[in-house]
């Protein structure tokens, strides 16, 4: 599976995305603000990465807003959250070779170059 979880309005997003060439490589993108992620979804890339935890994403600004800076999160609110505001995930996420990179630094971005090649 070539898939990657983005932000079409993001900029850094729209960065990534042209690196990688991902139209021309073949990836299957989804722009997860017009398009929800299902639980299954959600559930998949947890599966690779090894938890929510890894996939939640601290520096979205209603972080701090409703209070979750503050509360000692578990895993399910991790998912329970990802899947209520798409903001909270960590993006982007790409799913390449049963392989799952997420984030926007230059090292990830590196790695799925690496295993596209």
């Amino acid at each position: 599976m070539k898939k990657i979880y983005h932000l079409a309005t993001c900029s850094t997003c729209k960065r990534i995305l042209t690196e990688l060439k991902a139209e021309e490589n073949g990836f299957e993108l989804q722009d997860i603000k017009t398009s929800n992620m299902t639980e299954a979804q959600v559930d998949e890339m947890q599966q690779l990465a090894g938890s929510y935890e890894a996939l939640f994403s601290r520096k979205a600004m209603k972080y701090r807003s409703m209070g979750l800076a503050d509360m000692d999160l578990k895993e399910a609110d991790y998912r329970k959250f990802i899947l209520e505001e798409y903001t909270f995930l960590k993006r982007p996420v790409t799913l390449l070779n049963g392989k799952i990179f997420i984030g926007n630094s230059k090292k990830t971005t590196a790695a799925i170059i690496e295993e596209l090649s």
